[in-house]
């Protein structure tokens, strides 16, 4: 069976059938749920699904116009519970490590393993105060628009880009469909996220990977995302050579490898 877009309660997600281990995967911050289809054809028999964001695709844009990282992950317990998904494996990638590691801090009991990857470890800015980073993002959106936006930033999303046209303009693709206010309350929440925090307090398996290659969230972020893991919930930190940010597109069979280990390994009881 194919994957199929879905719509249903303020929600699109595309998802990928399967008989075996349930995948609820998290995009960036420039990206949407497709993003995840190489990946799932790396996981035969699992099912996948993959969320479009709040104010992503057709999903409604969260009621608060600067939400925290815990106000997604609210938002993921309604997808969830929607589904009829009371446990799963949780992949984030970017900005959506920041909402799988709220969530599983604040529900470990829904969660078998949780995977952070590429992570974003977010600004801890003081809501109402948006970083120069952060501002020049919604700047250069409002002036450039979306296409041309995402022509000039999705080459960095993947290592040696030159070499790797089609998956640049898959990349390009994907940012290309941001719009506001659901990309604005993304950088807000992204500003003042604290992802080592949240990782400090998570109780469930947790692993994380990251591109060898990656420049937007390069491995340093992720290794001190991973060292802040209590060692009795620390899984493997593994490093994807050739890839970079977009590893879930430019290596998915690396990051399969990697979530089938880690679900066969780390399940609670």
């Amino acid at each position: 069976m194919s994957a199929r877009d879905h719509i249903a309660a303020g929600f699109g997600w595309r998802e990928h059938p399967g008989d075996g281990p349930v995948l609820v995967a998290l995009h960036g911050i420039g990206s949407e749920a497709r993003a995840f289809d190489p990946l799932a054809a790396a996981l035969p028999g699992w099912r996948v699904l993959a969320w479009e964001a709040p104010g992503y695709g057709p999903s409604e844009a969260l009621a608060q116009d600067w939400p925290t990282a815990v106000d997604y992950a609210e938002a993921l317990e309604a997808f969830l519970d929607a589904r009829g998904l009371t446990r799963v494996h949780l992949l984030g990638h970017s900005l959506g490590t920041l909402i799988g590691a709220a969530f599983a801090r604040t529900h470990p009991e829904r969660i078998e393993t949780l995977t952070l990857a590429s992570c974003a470890q977010g600004g801890s800015a003081s809501p109402g105060h948006l970083p120069e980073k952060q501002a020049a993002r919604l700047d250069d959106l409002q002036r450039l628009g979306a296409p041309e936006f995402a022509r000039t930033r999705a080459p960095r999303l993947v290592f040696q880009p030159e070499s790797h046209p089609d998956l640049v303009a898959n990349v390009t693709e994907g940012m290309a469909k941001i719009k506001l206010p659901g990309y604005a309350q993304a950088v807000r929440m992204l500003a003042s996220g604290n992802l080592s925090a949240d990782c400090a307090a998570l109780s469930v398996p947790t692993a994380v990977v990251v591109g060898a290659e990656d420049v937007v969230t390069p491995p340093e972020q992720s290794r001190a995302a991973h060292a802040a893991i209590q060692a009795a919930h620390r899984g493997a930190l593994t490093l994807i050579p050739g890839a970079g940010h977009a590893l879930h597109q430019q290596a998915p069979e690396a990051l399969a490898a990697v979530l089938k280990t880690h679900a066969a390994k780390g399940v609670t009881p």
